[in-house]
């Protein structure tokens, strides 16, 4: 489970105006080994890009699935792929 990996994620409910995001930036950098962003979308939602470690990758899944998150998550879609980098750090966009 230590291979690379690419998640992105798309996270509905409550989840904008409630420091989701910088919550979520937070969270991967403790995590440790990610970069990718975290990104409001015009409908309301989330949208998370994360590359690393797929073990790190489930952690941050993990994390947005519980309710330990800032606002309300009423779902969580994912898919993953291959890494395509580009990223420095992880970002709040």
């Amino acid at each position: 489970m230590n291979e690379e990996a690419r998640l992105v994620v798309w996270v509905r409910g409550r989840v904008q105006q409630v420091g989701f995001r910088w919550f979520t930036r937070a969270n991967a950098l403790e995590i440790g080994g990610l970069i990718g962003f975290a990104l409001n979308l015009d409908d309301g939602r989330v949208q998370i890009v994360a590359e690393g470690r797929r073990e790190n990758c489930h952690r941050l899944l993990e994390w947005l699935r519980s309710d330990d998150t800032p606002g309300r998550v009423d779902g969580v879609t994912e898919i993953w792929d291959t890494p395509r980098g580009g990223y420095e750090g992880f970002a709040i966009r």
